[in-house]
């Protein structure tokens, strides 16, 4: 089950142990295993991604398939190192469907993420990030709600409690998933919000 009692768990090792065991919603059933996130506490910037993709299940880390190569090409374009910065998910073990000998990523339900979120929670407050960076929709509503929209409000620097900036942009996966003829410009785009995050901590990348 999640932490009722997160005072209980007082460092990343041990919300990791815990959350290995959780059993609060049936996601755990079909998964290789819980993928917790991975980074130093504290850390300058803390990304959150929606849930582990196939390699990540398999390898139990986060973005470390092909949505991970180009996170990480934003992250040394935006001059930071990635074991530098704190990166997780906001739900833990993968959800997937069967396509022949595929398991294809499906998108977990609002329970499925309610389930997971005191996990996120937790992890915020032990990382204690300055600058939060949600990569899609999923992780960007969990914590700001329902009607917050990525793509009106992408690369937008937004007040909040639990650390001194928050900001999201789209997850990575759509930028792969982009047609050919706009995969360079949403590149682009991607890079430049990643940028403007490592800006906000102290990075020498521009924030243009």
């Amino acid at each position: 089950m999640p932490p009722t009692d997160a005072s209980s768990l007082k460092t990343l090792p041990q919300a990791r142990r815990a959350c290995a065991k959780c059993r609060a919603c049936p996601l755990y059933k079909r998964a290789t295993q819980a993928v917790f996130g991975e980074g130093p506490a504290p850390a300058p910037l803390m990304l959150i991604g929606e849930q582990p993709g196939d390699r990540e299940d398999l390898a139990g880390r986060p973005f470390v398939g092909p949505s991970g190569r180009l996170l990480d090409a934003a992250l040394e374009a935006a001059g930071l190192e990635r074991s530098s910065i704190y990166v997780t998910n906001a739900v833990k073990h993968f959800k997937w469907e069967p396509s022949r000998k595929l398991r294809l990523h499906k998108k977990p339900s609002a329970s499925e993420i309610e389930a997971c979120k005191p996990w996120l929670e937790l992890e915020i407050a032990l990382v204690k990030p300055r600058v939060v960076l949600a990569l899609g929709a999923t992780a960007a509503q969990v914590l700001m709600g329902r009607d917050f929209h990525v793509l009106s409000s992408r690369g937008w620097k937004f007040a909040v409690p639990w650390a001194d900036a928050f900001m999201a942009t789209v997850h990575p996966s759509s930028v792969l998933r982009a047609r050919p003829a706009d995969r360079a410009r949403d590149e682009a785009a991607f890079m430049r919000d990643v940028s403007r995050a490592a800006a906000l901590v102290g990075s020498p990348a521009s924030a243009t």
